[in-house]
């Protein structure tokens, strides 16, 4: 007969402290890319579906994730569409700390009842134009495309705690931002997500729309930048196009 196996605690601790950073691998990868399925979380991760699955599940009962039906562009096939999973407000929050939203909120109100919007989109402004600085030395090597200088961006931007890619599409490119320190805030006070989008129009080199935002409860910023556009020039209008309508 075999001997019993026995767990000792320095297991146990082992096993939490794996189950723990596999959790946040999870967490990670979802807000690095936004709403992903288990298939392509346990492919990223070298995990098992039934392995996936279970952190997925915990995740979901402790309110960290939530699971929404993925979009289908097109003509859509047979069978319901694979379920993506998201993190929540409250994950995102703790994967980067919103430093004083209440008393930030409350000062753009302050501004706003005293010198009106202007002052708000003149506040906003001056609040990006050190991010672009930093942004703008970083970038130095990029060159004059469009899209490679939207990929320097990116990378300049997660520096930045963003965790920002870029990507080529038909219709151009595409610049996603899959966090944001200031979404609360922006959330009443859009004139920085304004002031943010002419900013990367500025160090992209071109005119560029914005499709979503998290403040607006989109779970990726997305900036397209189309093919061929009109060169910006500062102090061009930056054009915001919902597509959730």
């Amino acid at each position: 007969m075999s001997a019993p196996v026995v767990t000792t605690p320095s297991a146990l601790a082992g096993s939490a402290a794996t189950e723990i950073s596999t959790r946040d691998r999870v967490t990670q990868l979802l807000l690095e890319r936004g709403a992903t399925t288990a298939a392509q979380l346990g492919a990223a991760l070298g995990l098992s579906p039934a392995a996936i699955r279970r952190h997925l599940d915990a995740m979901l009962a402790d309110g960290d994730v939530y699971a929404r039906e993925q979009a289908v562009r097109g003509s859509r096939g047979r069978g319901r569409p694979a379920k993506v999973f998201l993190l929540t407000e409250a994950a995102r929050g703790r994967c980067g700390t919103h430093h004083y939203d209440n008393m930030a909120t409350a000062a753009l109100r302050w501004i706003a009842r005293s010198g009106g919007s202007d002052a708000v989109h003149a506040f906003a402004a001056e609040q990006v134009s050190a991010l672009e600085s930093r942004c703008r030395t970083a970038m130095e090597d990029a060159g004059d495309d469009p899209l490679a200088r939207a990929e320097a961006l990116a990378s300049a931007l997660t520096a930045e705690g963003y965790a920002a890619n870029a990507s080529t599409i038909a219709s151009g490119g595409q610049l996603c931002q899959h966090h944001c320190p200031v979404a609360h805030v922006a959330a009443e006070f859009p004139q920085l997500c304004e002031a943010e989008t002419a900013v990367i129009s500025r160090l992209v080199g071109t005119h560029v729309q914005r499709l979503a935002t998290i403040a607006h409860g989109d779970g990726v910023c997305t900036t397209h930048i189309p093919t061929q556009p009109g060169r910006a020039q500062s102090g061009n209008p930056v054009t915001t196009v919902r597509t959730d309508r």
